[in-house]
């Protein structure tokens, strides 16, 4: 088995023990650092830390410098729709001369507009243009990924988008979680026929993405003006049947119920969230539901951005996504999150890492294996250029700092 040696780490960040799938309320700004380090892997997984002091009879097969820079978990992004067709800048205009993401939605942009070019894309021209957004992520420090289908909106093109994600899967090395998200928006031939389209999610989509095993979680825009608390139970509940774990798009625009049925229907994660409130937050406690938050959303939109600090102060956990899409957030920049969560929400930078590495990993029931520095989990990092202090790495947000990237233990310099 091949070994690997990161040696002269000026600090390895974000040391957690096995036994710990999630950080909680205050927990989040304890950042376990470990200053002047080396670290070893062997085949995939790390295998051991310490101290430069001691080093000596560490052996290896490669060894690696990395020259005082520090050396932090990747990221595990929890809520993308990376695989879609062309852009939409043309709503980024609209958007400036004032039309509000409703608008655009009500006049057949949206959602519906990258559904048609979805339509008319070939499977492998997809997968070319995801392909592209996989590396830029990787560069940018992302090691898990969870990406959705749901411009797609006809069964055809759902188990088109899907089977993208599931060669992605198994072509590119960062781990990738796949969600079947059909319930994203009515399509064009359903218009006024709502129920009808619930209908067809439920007993033919569902159905169809089960039997070619495409997705691991079942999602819906649970919002004002998308669906509501009924048949996002009814949705969620044919997914389950079918062994595929809930996930919910949640008061993104309103106070929706979404947190709620997501919490009464066992969800793994609710996201969005930047309309909850006091509610919202009471509904979470005591339940394994993980809030996960999109600031790159609220700041791409100009709309308010999740009450992180209301949170953590309830003793909630919270992760951090990108929401990687063409229309609302077009960046998969997790760096540029963890900037944001502090800049507009408030987040200390140890709440704002944890967020997004092992409580992003736990919010695709990835916790176990990906997400933090532990002897045994798989070797996902990236290392930095030196730094003054891990706080550097939030507040010079950018300033190229991610030097190389290893994912599986395998440094990944040269594909970029």
């Amino acid at each position: 088995m091949k070994r690997l040696l990161v040696k002269n780490i000026g600090r390895l960040v974000g040391i957690q023990p096995e036994e710990r799938l999630r950080i909680c309320g205050a927990e989040m700004d304890r950042l376990e650092t470990l200053a002047d380090a080396w670290l070893l892997v062997e085949g995939e997984r790390i295998a051991a830390f310490g101290e430069m002091a001691s080093l000596d009879g560490v052996t290896a097969d490669e060894e690696v410098d990395a020259e005082g820079g520090m050396l932090f978990p990747s990221f595990c992004d929890s809520h993308t729709h990376l695989v879609y067709a062309g852009s939409r800048e043309q709503e980024f205009l609209d958007k400036i001369h004032g039309l509000s993401y409703e608008e655009i939605a009500r006049r057949g942009g949206g959602i519906l507009n990258s559904a048609d070019r979805l339509h008319a894309t070939s499977e492998e021209e997809l997968y070319r243009q995801a392909m592209e957004r996989v590396w830029e992520i990787i560069a940018m420090g992302t090691g898990c990924v969870e990406i959705k289908s749901g411009y797609g909106l006809s069964t055809e093109d759902e188990l088109k988008m899907l089977r993208v994600i599931r060669r992605i899967r198994r072509t590119a090395p960062l781990e990738v979680r796949a969600t079947f998200l059909g319930a994203h928006a009515v399509a064009r031939a359903y218009r006024g026929r709502q129920g009808e389209y619930v209908d067809l999610v439920c007993r033919e989509m569902i159905p169809a993405v089960a039997r070619e095993g495409l997705a691991d979680f079942v999602d819906v825009f649970c919002d004002e003006g998308f669906f509501t608390v009924d048949e996002t139970r009814r949705i969620l509940a044919a997914g389950r049947q079918y062994g595929l774990r809930p996930k919910i798009h949640a008061d993104e625009l309103a106070a929706s119920g979404g947190v709620e049925v997501g919490v009464a229907c066992g969800a793994l994660s609710v996201d969005h969230l930047e309309r909850a409130g006091r509610a919202q937050i009471e509904a979470l406690r005591g339940s394994q539901t993980m809030p996960a938050l999109l600031p790159g959303a609220a700041f791409f939109l100009g709309m308010s951005y999740p009450p992180a600090r209301e949170m953590i102060a309830a003793g909630l956990p919270v992760a951090l996504a990108s929401d990687y899409n063409p229309g609302s957030s077009p960046s998969g920049n997790m760096r540029m999150v963890v900037s944001l969560a502090s800049i507009r929400m408030r987040m200390t930078p140890a709440e704002a890492i944890h967020a997004a590495t092992l409580n992003g990993a736990c919010a695709m029931g990835l916790s176990r294996d990906f997400g933090s520095i532990t002897p045994g989990k798989v070797a996902n990092f990236f290392v930095t250029r030196p730094m003054p202090s891990v706080e550097f790495f939030s507040y010079a947000y950018q300033t190229p700092l991610i030097r190389q990237v290893f994912l599986r233990g395998t440094g990944l310099r040269d594909r970029f």
